[in-house]
């Protein structure tokens, strides 16, 4: 259900996007609202779900992660206990920051974040140990043009 965005919450949310610790009385001015409409729209926006959460956004270099590995995944198997299986070895690898059901060619596709190769390798030798696939294999990022976690918001 897409829920009904007005021009203010529109607002709202680019700011939050933009900086979502900011203060209410910061986001207020920013939209040109009153402090409690302005709180008001906000948790009506987090009670209806348009905001899923508030996050620290980390940078992964900083933090030992830096090589990004997409993962391309095959497989001849589709049946829900597979797809249980699969999803349970995913929660169990905390590498995997994206994983997506495709159209096409391809089954799956994981974004994976790892110290380097050997470590790329390790987390391939745990999810190959979890679950059956026909064909499996990784593309290297090697530069990231753009990366962002903002919604493109339309009214």
């Amino acid at each position: 259900m897409t829920q009904n965005i007005d021009e203010t919450d529109h607002r709202i949310l680019q700011v939050l996007q933009t900086d979502a610790s900011l203060s209410v009385d910061d986001i207020s001015a920013a939209v040109h609202l009153s402090r409690n409409a302005c709180w008001r729209r906000i948790k009506a926006l987090e009670q209806a779900g348009v905001i899923r959460a508030r996050v620290a956004l980390v940078d992964p270099a900083k933090v030992g992660v830096p090589l990004m590995a997409m993962v391309l995944i095959r497989t001849n198997a589709h049946d829900a206990q597979w797809m249980d299986q699969f999803q349970t070895a995913l929660r169990a690898l905390p590498e995997v920051v994206g994983a997506y059901r495709m159209t096409g060619d391809l089954d799956y596709v994981l974004r994976v974040r790892v110290a380097d190769v050997p470590a790329y390798d390790a987390f391939y030798k745990r999810l190959t140990a979890r679950i059956s696939v026909s064909d499996i294999s990784a593309s290297f990022v090697m530069e990231e043009i753009k990366e962002t976690t903002a919604v493109p918001l339309s009214l």
